[in-house]
């Protein structure tokens, strides 16, 4: 049973435990605020019927590929726009941003792409799928092995660090921090739209 035991689960093999499985692979995600974005016609305007373009961010998926010396994940997303005014053909183009960070606020690189949305005549909603990719150094997103040993070693009632778990340790949960990456997407907005989202 022991041999079967995935992320999450209970494993009584050895005693009553969980089996945790830690990937290289960085989380994916959208940060907060980001996820979607307004445009205004006027652009200083921010009442309701001044809305010009919508959009979204939604769908968002990633394969990853941990076997060699980098770490590289390929991360794929749709976007859904919907127009105000939907007289004649229109082409817009929406920036957007992957970031990678380490250890939960550190931001270690930055790429820019655009998604291009086409909306024909008397069409109020457009969608496209966009592609941003990141690598990131297998040795970094690596916990070293004597923290891994001091995570995986077993305790026994009895023992004296029986009861402590080991991130408690400030130099053990700075190790798993530094070693934990995440890819995040969303659009690159201006102050004003963050502040729009962030208000709203």
């Amino acid at each position: 049973m022991a041999g079967c035991a995935k992320s999450g689960d209970i494993d009584v093999s050895q005693g009553v435990g969980i089996t945790a499985v830690r990937s290289a692979c960085p989380t994916v995600g959208v940060p907060a605020g980001t996820g979607d974005v307004t445009l205004f016609d006027p652009p200083a305007s921010r009442v309701a019927s001044a809305i010009d373009l919508s959009a979204a961010i939604s769908n968002v998926r990633s394969t990853c590929d941990d076997q060699g010396a980098d770490v590289t994940t390929r991360v794929t997303f749709d976007v859904r726009a919907r127009r105000s005014r939907t007289d004649g053909v229109r082409d817009v183009t929406l920036p957007y941003f992957i970031a990678i960070t380490r250890g939960g606020s550190e931001v270690v690189a930055k790429r820019l792409g655009q998604v291009q949305l086409h909306f024909d005549a008397g069409q109020p909603v457009a969608t496209a799928t966009a592609e941003a990719s990141s690598a990131v150094s297998r040795a970094a997103a690596t916990v070293p092995q004597e923290v891994r040993d001091r995570l995986t070693r077993k305790r026994k009632a009895g023992d004296e660090d029986a009861a402590v778990d080991p991130l408690a340790d400030p130099a053990v949960r700075q190790a798993v921090l530094s070693a934990t990456f995440e890819a995040l997407v969303g659009f690159q907005l201006t102050e004003d739209q963050l502040k729009y989202n962030a208000t709203r």
